[in-house]
């Protein structure tokens, strides 16, 4: 069990091996100027043990000026190294999180559904955030003290060795203490500390979540409700920190009250023997001043290994986000493909389910001719929205397969595939920025008259030209400041103008009236452009007059063909009529 453990903590931490090659000699570099600086550090004691016995016992000026000069270049050299390394330690470590949060940033929209849908959103912007920091803090101190604080603690242990070894007997009772009390810091503090960023990613949830609600919690009055949750959340996090480094406190304090007893027994017997004339002062106060570096030192070991345990889990937690999905399988031959595939769309025996392991979608087998026109139908839950997602390879189809134009979606490459696809999902998202802005994420380069004519064939240029700044108009976060029926307009436009092989719109007129429905529905049969145009409704209104009617129920293909065929064949299509055709009637042959 604990080799399967050491394991995946390895795994888990394979991602760095690439940024360590990448940043090894300047790294290399600094922790050599960092040795120099720490010799010096070493130095001192000794030299002022040789000014002490030598030159103030025998009353030698000039061996105390001699000394005393030495002491000062070696300062000044130390002083030297330590700005050199300071400097080369900020640059490594902040190009090392510069890179870290863009390639993070570059993972997180390669993953696919799945990984999406298992990391949560928090979670993957705390780990982005916070968690990069600590990584980037823990390299940044490595160059630092971390490795310093070592190289003083052994580096002492060896002087006071030389300078005498009888009085080094102390340390060896010390030192195995002190060990022993980090290395259960570690094994003690490393489970609190993971906890503890998982409390950060409770309460950025949560925090998100009411910033992105707040409208709906205003108008629910229900302040009150997220403030409770934010404050569990938070009082969660609150105790996880507490208790961390709570934990953690019992060990400093332990650490230095042994360093501290050795150094009264060095007292103790260094002036016993001193009394005794077998040991002189200088020597006395040189190892109380190597004691005293390693007091120090291991101090500073004990806030390294708290320091090295949040970096840890951090670390693990970004490389679960590093190894989370491979790329979506292509073959030998998909970057060989035209650049138009074209054709039909058929799907052929296709099964796939999420993680839970349940078919969502069981044996779907039908094909949409290229420039045509399906209407998909269904109740909630029927799989509508999957199946769409699929064509696009948003998802893995789990059995069976998809083809476009005869050739099989994974022999396609996927940049290619998905610039010849324009998908309006059921959430419509706009970002920050002018209504023109929005419209050209379809095609960056359009010009205003073909943003114009998208517009138009999308109902949208109207209201949008009956604004003061007209397309040039500031949207907020989300489009906040537009009805649901403009964004999906918008939405749609947008998708319009990249003039895709297929349309996929995914019930993306639910906020907007029947009227505009049924021009739009209108306006998108007579577009221009030859594509093939797949609608997900919820109204038959909306699909009655496709080329083909797909109607889904439960996950498989409940009827399939014209309006009228389906009213003749299949019971769910009826049912579904029933229900509306009090509500629409024919609203969509009168408007």
């Amino acid at each position: 069990m604990r080799d399967e453990t050491r394991e995946d903590a390895r795994g888990a931490l394979s991602w760095l091996r690439p940024y360590v090659s990448s940043h090894a000699v300047p790294f290399c570099l600094a922790i050599g100027i960092l040795c120099v600086e720490a010799l010096c550090d070493l130095l001192q004691p000794t030299i002022m043990a040789k000014v002490i016995d030598r030159g103030v016992a025998n009353r030698d000026l000039s061996l105390v000026l001699a000394l005393g000069g030495l002491m000062l270049l070696v300062t000044l050299f130390g002083a030297g190294a330590a700005v050199g390394r300071n400097f080369l330690s900020v640059q490594v470590s902040q190009r090392f999180g510069t890179q870290l949060r863009s390639d993070l940033y570059r993972k997180i929209h390669q993953l696919s559904f799945q990984d999406l849908d298992r990391l949560d959103t928090a979670s993957l912007v705390t780990r982005l955030t916070n968690d990069v920091t600590q990584v980037q803090n823990f390299v940044n101190g490595t160059m630092r003290i971390f490795v310093k604080a070592p190289l003083l603690a052994a580096g002492g242990i060896v002087m006071a060795m030389v300078l005498n070894l009888r009085m080094s007997i102390v340390l060896l009772a010390v030192v195995p203490v002190v060990a022993g009390l980090i290395a259960l810091s570690i094994r003690t503090g490393y489970p609190f500390f993971r906890r503890i960023q998982e409390g950060l990613d409770k309460v950025n949830a949560v925090t998100r979540e009411y910033l992105a609600g707040v409208r709906v919690v205003k108008a629910f009055n229900r302040f009150d409700h997220e403030e409770a949750r934010f404050a569990r959340s938070n009082e969660e996090l609150g105790t996880s920190t507490t208790k961390a480094m709570r934990v953690m406190a019992l060990f400093s304090p332990a650490i230095a009250l042994t360093v501290n007893l050795g150094i009264v027994c060095v007292l103790w017997v260094g002036g016993w023997r001193v009394s005794g004339g077998t040991m002189k002062v200088g020597q006395v106060i040189a190892f109380i001043n190597y004691m005293t570096q390693i007091l120090g030192s291991l101090m500073m070991i004990g806030f390294i290994f708290i320091v090295y345990v949040r970096a840890r889990a951090s670390a693990e937690r970004i490389g679960e986000v590093m190894a989370a999905g491979v790329p979506l399988a292509e073959r030998p031959a998909a970057h060989r493909t035209p650049d138009g595939p074209g054709g039909d769309l058929e799907f052929r025996d296709v099964s796939f389910s999420y993680e839970s392991g349940q078919d969502v979608l069981q044996e779907i087998t039908f094909s949409c001719g290229e420039g045509t026109t399906l209407g998909i139908l269904g109740s909630t839950g029927s799989g509508k929205t999957t199946l769409v997602n699929l064509i696009p390879r948003f998802y893995e189809v789990g059995r069976g397969s998809i083809a476009l134009g005869g050739t099989d979606l994974r022999d396609l490459d996927v940049e290619r595939l998905r610039k010849r696809i324009a998908l309006v999902p059921q959430k419509t998202i706009l970002f920050s920025g002018t209504i023109l802005d929005n419209l050209r994420w379809g095609n960056e380069h359009a010009t205003q008259a073909e943003v114009e004519e998208a517009a138009r064939t999308a109902q949208a240029h109207d209201f949008i030209t009956k604004f003061a700044e007209g397309y040039a108009t500031v949207l907020g976060r989300g489009g906040v400041n537009l009805s649901g029926g403009q964004k999906q307009r918008i939405a749609i436009a947008r998708a319009l103008l990249r003039d895709p092989e297929i349309l996929i719109l995914d019930d993306s007129m639910s906020a907007v009236d029947l009227v505009t429905e049924a021009r739009l529905t209108r306006a998108l049969k007579a577009r221009k452009s030859a594509g093939t145009t797949i609608l997900i409704a919820q109204r038959i209104a909306s699909v009655r007059g496709m080329a083909q009617i797909l109607v889904l129920d439960g996950g498989r293909i409940a009827g399939l063909g014209t309006h009228a065929s389906l009213m003749a064949s299949c019971a769910v299509y009826q049912e579904i009529h029933r229900s509306q055709v009090g509500r629409e009637g024919d609203f969509d042959e009168r408007a």
